[in-house]
C-alpha cells in the first residue's frame, strides 16, 4: 500500500469518527452510544512514519487527521456547517471558521476538541492540553504555532499543518525552516568548503576543539558515562572585529560536520508582547534539539551584554527574557556559537559558561595573500597585478577584500575584459577605508 492510499484510509476512518460523534451527540436519552470506529493499523509509509517517530497519541492523531483533511479532502468537513434549527446558526460547540469564498469549512482547536470529547466536558478540558507549547503538536512544529498566538481566544485559531510537517506526510522531506515572526531564525548556507577558510593558526586551533566535540560527544557522554559531570551542550564566543569571518566560520562549521546551522535574529527576540518572546524562542531550541541544530546569535553583546539597569518596566522585562535566554542557552543540548564584536562588553560570569572562547584577529599579510589568491574567479587575468604588495600594504579583514575582489571584477567585466586592473583594486580599496573613516 502506497502513501496516497494510507491517507485515503485515514481520512476514511476520520470521517468515521465524525459520523460517529455527531451520531452521539445527537443521540435521544436511553439510546446506546455508538462505539468508536479503530484506527487503521500502521503501515511502512510517510505518514505512518511521521505519527510514529513524532510518538503521537491516538488523540494527536486524530488532530493531526482534521487538521490534513482542510489540504486533501475538505468536503469530509461539510458535515460541520449543520445549522441549529432551534436558532437558525450554526452550532458554536463545533468551532470552525466559514470560508464564504469556497463555500468550505475551516477546523479551528475548538472542532478538535469536539472531535475528541463530544458531550464529555472532562474529556474536553483535559484535551485542551494537546495545545499547550510544551506538548509535541506544537513543540515539534507539526501545528503552526502562528494561528494560536494570532487569536483573541485560543479556541477559535485555526487548526493548521505547518508547512514541513505537511510536506513530511505527503513526501517524506524535510523543509528548511523559514524565517518569520514567529521563528526569528534563518538557515546559513555558504557555498565555500572548510578548506577554503583563511584564518589564523591559533584561532583554527581552537576551532578543532569544537570538532572533536561535534565529532566525539556522545562516545564521551554514554560510552564513557561522563554525562553526570559533564553537560550536553556544547557554548562557544566567537569575537574579533566586523568582517574576521566569524559568521562563515559558523556555517562552515555546520557544512562540514553535515549539521544545519540557524542564525537567530535578535532584532526580534524581544517581542513587544511580553511572554511571546519566550515562546518564539523556545520554539527555536526545541527544533534545534529535535533536529540536531548548531544555533548562532550574531552581534550577541547586544542583548547577552553587561546587564541592563533597570528604570522602566520595559527595562525590566527585557532583563527577564535575556535571564530565561541565558538559562535556556546554559541547558541547551546544542552546540552554541555566540559572536560579537567586543568580547569586554560581557560579563565575566557569562564569559566562564562557555567552553570555547575563540578569537579572530584581523589577517596578517601571509593570510591576506591567501584570501587574494583565493578570491578572484579563475577567469580572472591578474598577471599585471602584484598581489604580494597589495597584500604586504593594505591591512583589510576578509570581507573587505571579498568587496574588493567583487568590485574589480565587475569594472573587468564591464570592460568586455577578463583583466583585472591593480586599479581598479586600489580604487575598491580606497572605498572600503572610506567606510571606515579613513583616507589612502
Amino acid at each position: 500500500m502506497n502513501n496516497s492510499e494510507v491517507i485515503t484510509k485515514e481520512l476514511e476512518w476520520l470521517d468515521k469518527l465524525i459520523e460517529n460523534t455527531m451520531a452521539n451527540y445527537f443521540r435521544d436519552k436511553g439510546t446506546k452510544e455508538l462505539k468508536e470506529p479503530e484506527a487503521p493499523e500502521f503501515i511502512e509509509s510517510h505518514y505512518h512514519n511521521f505519527l510514529i517517530e513524532n510518538r503521537l497519541t491516538l488523540d494527536e492523531r486524530k488532530v493531526i487527521t482534521l487538521a490534513l483533511a482542510i489540504e486533501i479532502a475538505p468536503n469530509l468537513l461539510d458535515i460541520f456547517l449543520t445549522k441549529n434549527k432551534l436558532y437558525d446558526t450554526h452550532f458554536s460547540e463545533f468551532g470552525g471558521v466559514s470560508n464564504s469564498n469556497l463555500n468550505s469549512f475551516i477546523p479551528t482547536m475548538q472542532t478538535a476538541l469536539f472531535l475528541l470529547s463530544g458531550k464529555n466536558r472532562e474529556k474536553y478540558i483535559d484535551s485542551i492540553e494537546l495545545f499547550e507549547n510544551s506538548n509535541r503538536l506544537l513543540k515539534n512544529d507539526i501545528l503552526d504555532i502562528e494561528g494560536f498566538s494570532n487569536s483573541n481566544i485560543r479556541i477559535h485559531s485555526r487548526l493548521t499543518l505547518t508547512k514541513n510537517s505537511i510536506n513530511l506526510i505527503l513526501y517524506g522531506k524535510n523543509l528548511p525552516f523559514e524565517h518569520h515572526s514567529n521563528f526569528p531564525a534563518s538557515l546559513l548556507r555558504s557555498n565555500y568548503d572548510w578548506e577554503d577558510l583563511v584564518l589564523a593558526e591559533d584561532t583554527k586551533e581552537h576551532l578543532d576543539e569544537i570538532g572533536l566535540w561535534l565529532k566525539h560527544s556522545d562516545t564521551l557522554l554514554n560510552e564513557w558515562s561522563m554525562s553526570k559531570s559533564i553537560k550536553e551542550g556544547y557554548k562557544a564566543l566567537f569575537y574579533g572585529s566586523s568582517g574576521t569571518g566569524k559568521t562563515l566560520t559558523a556555517t562552515l562549521l555546520g557544512k562540514k560536520y553535515k549539521k544545519p546551522i540557524y542564525r537567530i535574529d535578535l532584532s526580534q527576540i524581544v517581542s513587544k508582547y511580553i511572554g511571546e518572546t519566550e515562546k518564539n524562542l523556545e520554539k527555536i531550541f526545541s527544533s534545534a534539539e529535535q533536529k540536531d541544530w548548531i544555533l548562532f546569535f550574531d552581534e550577541a553583546d547586544s542583548l547577552f551584554g553587561k546587564r541592563t539597569s533597570i528604570s522602566s518596566s520595559n527595562d525590566k522585562y527585557a532583563n527577564q527574557e535575556t535571564a530565561y535566554l541565558l538559562q535556556r542557552i546554559e541547558d541547551s543540548t546544542n552546540l552554541i556559537i555566540l559572536a560579537t564584536n567586543l568580547k569586554d562588553n560581557f560579563d565575566n560570569a557569562f564569559l566562564r559558561r562557555f567552553q570555547s572562547i575563540i578569537y579572530f584577529p584581523v589577517p596578517n599579510e601571509e593570510e591576506r595573500l591567501s584570501l587574494w589568491q583565493k578570491g578572484f574567479s579563475k577567469e580572472a587575468d591578474l598577471k599585471k597585478v602584484d598581489l604580494v604588495e597589495i597584500a604586504d600594504r593594505y591591512e583589510l579583514s576578509g570581507a573587505n577584500i571579498t568587496n574588493v575582489i567583487r568590485f574589480s571584477s565587475l569594472k573587468a567585466i564591464s570592460q568586455n575584459s577578463k583583466e583585472i586592473k591593480e586599479s581598479d583594486i586600489i580604487e575598491g580599496i580606497r572605498k572600503e577605508k572610506y567606510k571606515e573613516g579613513k583616507i589612502i
